[in-house]
């Protein structure tokens, strides 16, 4: 079970209580503590986050409009908040930048990442193969260079780290240099050596440590380690934090030490990498919806996709397999279902959701671009719902029951669009506006 989701089941038990005292706050902060230590948060920043908590939400004034018990989850929420560490603004100047980090950690593809980020906002990008010790790590980061298609600089078969950078800087011509680094299965004097040396030929404008959330609390000793050796730390970059249960023990052991998170990696596609935000990454856990990182994606969705246009089209398969295309930029369904604060729906319902997409992505593929646009000519046709179902993979009944879905969504379409009353109760339950009580932590 991740941290997530225990935190949520701790809060629902305050939630679900008839009224709260002074004993069910205390039981509560008890059960964070065995919540958050689990989970491989350091003992001392639990205890003095529970003296906080206990503190803030016994002996402290509460607003007027609140109630004892949202008075208390709101303390709760921004003392997590402040356990969690800073936000972090990055530079999108000119500058160049130093990935540093332990063997495993991956700082490879977190480097394609970060170039991806500073390329969506409008920077050209150079990559360093600097990394002279792994085995085919100039490839594989040459690879990823050339999927988001920015540039790549190294000398193949060179072992002096330091020289390659050097090249790289006197052939660059772009406004951010991101230099790959070799990593080790352990902190230790050659790669202390090897970081010096590109550190003082580079002169890094930011030096951000890769670490793995698995790791948990350790990461705060090599945020120390890694501080001392480059001169200062612009901030860490978190990888897997979309699975890893030692995630929070990660990030709260790493502010600790007074190192800023900059960005966070939360799923395998190079677009899966995003700017720390702890207020944004608490209330994830928390279960409450995030409607600016909803609205961010859908951004940067259009920037490819002309939304507006599809949306304004008559509802169609046509139309709809454009408007599925556009979903599956968003990322995996659970990650963008915990955005919109439904993180508790079972795993398997959301697999099965996703294969059901699968499934239908594949049956319009197997379309004419006259059944696309008209759906009811499948209806009429055994001979045409046979062919679909053979090219899809699946039986006459799939199709049969994608195209009951499909005209449930054409009706509510139309409804959306005549009923403005309608249109606007919809909207406000979007932003949690129309459920009975808003959108509870569960």
């Amino acid at each position: 079970m991740d941290l997530g989701q225990k935190l949520r089941e701790t809060l629902a038990k305050i939630t679900n209580r008839p009224y709260v005292d002074e004993g069910s706050v205390k039981a509560l902060i008890k059960d964070l503590q065995k919540v958050l230590i689990s989970s491989d948060v350091n003992v001392k920043l639990v205890f003095e986050l529970s003296k906080r908590i206990e503190q803030k939400a016994l002996k402290t004034d509460k607003m007027e409009a609140l109630s004892l018990r949202e008075h208390v989850l709101k303390v709760v929420y921004e003392e997590l908040v402040a356990l969690m560490g800073e936000g972090y603004a990055p530079k999108l100047v000119k500058h160049r930048v130093l990935l540093c980090g332990l063997f495993g950690s991956g700082k490879t593809t977190s480097a394609s990442k970060l170039a991806y980020y500073y390329k969506s906002n409008g920077l050209s990008v150079a990559l360093v193969g600097a990394d002279v010790e792994r085995p085919a790590a100039q490839e594989q980061l040459e690879q990823l260079a050339a999927k988001i298609n920015v540039h790549f600089y190294t000398i193949k078969g060179e072992k002096n780290a330091a020289k390659v950078v050097a090249d790289a800087l006197a052939r660059a011509k772009e406004d951010v240099i991101i230099v790959d680094s070799a990593g080790r299965s352990a902190f230790d004097d050659v790669l202390v050596v090897e970081l010096k040396e590109i550190n003082e030929t580079l002169k890094p404008d930011e030096k951000y440590l890769v670490i793995s959330g698995d790791i948990g609390q350790v990461a705060g000793k090599q945020a120390e380690e890694f501080n001392q050796t480059v001169g200062g730390l612009t901030g860490v970059i978190a990888t897997k934090m979309d699975g890893s249960g030692k995630g929070g023990g990660a990030l709260s052991a790493v502010a600790a030490t007074g190192t800023k998170i900059a960005f966070m990696g939360v799923g395998e596609k190079t677009e899966d990498f995003e700017v720390y935000d702890p207020k944004r990454f608490v209330g994830r856990l928390l279960g409450m919806p995030d409607i600016a990182g909803l609205v961010e994606k859908v951004q940067k969705i259009a920037k490819d996709q002309d939304l507006k246009k599809i949306e304004s089209e008559e509802l169609t398969i046509e139309t709809f397999y454009e408007q599925l295309k556009a979903a599956k930029k968003m990322g995996p369904l659970g990650n963008v279902l915990g955005m919109m604060g439904f993180a508790d729906i079972p795993k398997e319902m959301v697999q099965q959701s996703e294969g059901k997409l699968k499934k239908y992505e594949a049956m319009i593929n197997s379309m004419t671009k006259t059944e696309k646009k008209d759906a009811s000519l499948l209806r009429k046709s055994r001979t045409r719902l046979e062919r679909v179902a053979k090219g899809s993979g699946c039986t006459v009944q799939d199709v049969r029951d994608f195209l009951t879905q499909f005209e449930k969504m054409h009706k509510m379409m139309n409804m959306f669009k005549r009923n403005r009353g309608f249109r606007k109760q919809m909207e406000r339950m979007m932003q949690g506006g129309g459920m009975p009580g808003g959108i509870k932590m569960k």
